[in-house]
């Protein structure tokens, strides 16, 4: 019974070839495009996941209570994972831990920057990474210790056993031994990092680590598997209450738990989860399903449409005996048959797609042809397709009157048209089209925010920009390296700063001025900075001056933004006192605000000091459409003043455009898939234009040869199209406006959605689905009338 439905179903598919082929087109692209994003969102959900221990992994963060706003961070006390430990026995392990970017790391002439961190000894035994070599209990023990990945292991030594033991030079000055290898870090991994150092060498070299007042490092632990942690929370949320002696009325901190699992996913506003990559999970999960629907529902209205063509086998086979179920199984088993071509198609068209596909998002997905759960997954999505697919048509056509449909030709032409027919269909045309709209609005407005970001003025210029770490000798050589670099051609102003102009992260409430209420706690941004500072970034003052070397007393005096004027609320601030972490001294100059973290977050007030020591990242002005000779000069002079560090650069537009990476990759995908659904809707469009001109062949030729023009056939057919899509376009615009508005939240500085994008996306819908009608329609028209009226 079962190969006569698949035989059945066969000859169907061979003698309707033009539907079969838009049923399985557009089934195998819906199905591709949900498959890829399946992919991505798998691998988005899977970070931090790898662990044995993932369950019980947690990163401390700190809710920061200071002049009536909360910020979190996971920036915590050097000191806090051994009182954890210490101090609960809910704590099974804990580990510090501390990002060093950018380091280089050489075993003679074998040099490399790599990034690593400072971790605990606890390290290995909370994260389950495969130790090559050495004891993951004792490899981060002793002083100067130091474990490498398997890549350093080989670059350095050739292998993984014959770095154990083996020294490193850690920025040609301080040689680390090798205690373990561990295995290369998955793509997946919640951290990437290329060696791990001691803590406690760390600690040594930071003597402000170990203040409860100061934080910086990140803290790590595991729980026991019987801990709930919200009750653990509560008891970690006044920990450092008596600790921390800077708390009072106005400040103070709260710590709380955030699982390992959810770090990559959840970002916060206002100290609380808001956002985050996990909304561009959900995001691109509902672009999945509505590319997977639209592509049902063309086979849904299709199928439902040519119902006519198969009402006359159905009457034959009732009368001869066939059951209800036996005929819903027949048409089950041609919608399986149907979306199972659909589904191989669809898997050629991933492996074909997927290089590009990882390098538009940047990772490194592959089909997991050995996992059971993509076999499991892969027959589900082929059974729940081919079930909505194939469900509503035959229903309809098994539960067809078998007197009616054997009447004659008038009365089948009616039967995939009568009113409820009519009705489901289009109802599903507009569903379509409403959520093509919905892609539609959202791909212009993300690229809108885009843009905005691109262009936003930040208050400084950040082309012709170059960001140059210091390290090794370019720290006592700073000034020579300035002055060398100012005489050479193409170099418009040189300067330093402890940060970078895209991450000023630090904040202090250590600042004080006449008039402010001595118990109020109010945190300020804080940088150092060289002479020049302002002429090299291009910023406005609004009052005062920059640091001058003709000034000796600037060493004490301080820079403020406008943000921080306001909060000082000084009537005329240059010339006014201001302290600074004990030391106190002038307001010398304000600035105009300009943004020196990323647009998600607000302006702050900021402080910013005269810096006594050359250390943080080097910037330098390059006058315009002369960067590439600059840069030839500036690596010359570096490496005669910096010979044992290779030349490390950056381009500060570059660095900016990369914190907003993961807009822009979702912004690619939107616009991609949108386009998609357009195109599968269409497809469905185009196969019931057809049908619709088939139905009303004789009627267009009737009309025909009573001097009806090709133009009046086009209308005839096109209006009844037109109405669903104005339709769509009603219901979806408002649904599409909470939804992108909800969307830019997320960041502190955003676009307003203008009216225009509804009205540009209901046009392009419009558009494509009048060019998709007006072929058939158009091909009806120009058909001639005698071949149409022809006798059955």
């Amino acid at each position: 019974m079962i190969r006569n439905y698949f035989k059945i179903a066969r000859r169907n598919l061979i003698r309707n070839k033009a539907f079969s082929v838009i049923n399985i087109l557009s089934l195998a692209l819906g199905m591709a495009s949900a498959l890829l994003i399946i992919l991505w969102i798998q691998d988005e959900l899977s970070i931090g996941k790898q662990y044995d221990n993932a369950p019980n992994l947690y990163r401390v963060m700190e809710r920061e209570f200071s002049d009536g706003k909360v910020v979190a961070d996971d920036n915590t006390p050097g000191l806090l994972a051994d009182e954890l430990k210490k101090q609960f026995p809910e704590v099974v392990h804990a580990a510090g831990f501390s990002w060093q970017e950018g380091h280089v790391l050489g075993v003679g002439n074998k040099t490399a920057r790599q990034t690593g961190c400072y971790a605990g000894p606890d390290w290995f035994k909370m994260y389950s990474i495969p130790i090559l070599a050495g004891a993951p209990a004792t490899a981060l023990n002793a002083p100067n210790s130091l474990a490498i990945s398997r890549k350093l292991a080989e670059i350095y030594f050739g292998n993984p056993e014959k770095a154990l033991g083996k020294s490193i030079q850690f920025d040609n000055a301080v040689n680390y031994q090798v205690t373990a290898v561990f295995e290369n870090l998955p793509a997946n991994s919640s951290d990437q990092y290329e060696f791990l150092l001691n803590w406690q060498d760390f600690l040594a070299k930071n003597s402000w680590m170990k203040e409860w007042t100061n934080a910086g490092p990140k803290t790590r632990f595991q729980l026991r598997a019987d801990t709930d942690p919200n009750k653990f929370n509560d008891k970690l949320k006044w920990f450092l209450k008596g600790r921390n002696t800077d708390f009072s009325n106005t400040f103070y901190i709260n710590l709380f738990l955030q699982p390992e699992t959810k770090a990559h996913l959840y970002s916060f506003k206002d100290g609380y989860p808001n956002g985050g990559r996990i909304e561009y999970v959900r995001l691109l999960g509902v672009v999945a399903v509505f590319l997977l629907l639209i592509a049902v529902i063309n086979f849904m209205n299709l199928a439902t449409a040519r119902s006519a063509k198969r009402a006359r086998e159905v009457g034959v086979r009732k009368v001869v005996g066939a059951g209800h179920a036996s005929l819903i199984g027949q048409f089950m088993s041609e919608a399986m048959l149907l979306t199972a071509l659909s589904l191989v198609t669809a898997l050629v068209l991933v492996i074909l797609l997927l290089p590009v596909f990882n390098q538009l998002t940047d990772k490194q997905l592959l089909l997991p042809w050995k996992q059971p759960f993509f076999w499991v997954g892969l027959s589900g999505l082929l059974v729940v397709t081919g079930f909505l697919s194939g469900s509503y048509p035959a229903l309809f056509l098994s539960s067809l009157d078998p007197i009616k449909v054997l009447k004659g030709a008038g009365s089948l032409s009616r039967l995939g048209n009568g009113v409820g027919a009519q009705l489901f269909r289009r109802g599903l045309v507009v569903f379509q089209f409403c959520m093509s709209m919905l892609l539609i609005v959202g791909t212009v407005v993300v690229y809108q925010q885009l843009q905005y970001i691109q262009n936003k003025n930040l208050g400084y210029e950040r082309e012709n920009l170059i960001n140059i770490p210091v390290e090794g000798e370019l720290a006592k050589n700073y000034p020579l390296f300035k002055q060398q670099l100012l005489a050479m051609n193409g170099i418009q102003s040189v300067t330093n700063m402890y940060g970078g102009p895209l991450g000023n992260g630090s904040t202090t409430e250590g600042v004080s001025w006449t008039g402010k209420d001595p118990n109020a706690a109010i945190s300020f941004n804080n940088t150092a900075v060289g002479y020049d500072f302002a002429k090299t970034l291009k910023l406005k003052f609004i009052g005062g001056r920059d640091f001058s070397q003709n000034f000796a007393t600037d060493s004490s005096n301080y820079l403020i933004n406008q943000a921080a004027a306001k909060r000082i609320g000084y009537k005329d601030p240059v010339g006014q006192p201001l302290t600074f972490w004990s030391k106190p001294g002038k307001i010398v100059g304000v600035i105009e605000d300009f943004h020196f973290n990323s647009l998600h977050q607000p302006i702050t007030p900021l402080i910013i000091r005269l810096a006594n020591e050359y250390y943080g990242n080097i910037l330098i002005r390059t006058q315009p459409g002369q960067t590439t000779v600059a840069l030839a000069g500036i690596e010359k002079v570096y490496k005669e003043l910096n010979p044992k560090f290779p030349f490390a650069y950056s381009f500060v537009d570059n660095e900016y455009q990369k914190i907003y990476r993961g807009e822009t990759v979702v912004g690619t995908l939107s616009t991609i898939f949108a386009l998609l659904a357009i195109f599968i809707a269409c497809l469905g469009l185009f196969g019931l234009a057809a049908f619709t001109a088939e139905q009303r062949i004789k009627e267009i030729g009737v009309r025909k040869v009573l001097g009806a023009s090709v133009a009046s056939i086009v209308s005839l057919l096109s209006k009844d199209f037109v109405k669903l899509v104005f339709i769509a376009i009603v219901i979806a615009s408002p649904i599409a406006w909470y939804v992108m508005n909800q969307w830019l939240q997320n960041f502190a500085y955003k676009i307003d959605i203008d009216w225009w994008v509804f009205a540009f996306a209901g046009l392009l819908s419009l558009t494509v689905a009048l060019l998709t009608i007006s072929f058939q329609s158009i091909k009806a028209g120009l058909m001639n009338p005698v071949k149409s009226l022809k006798s059955e």
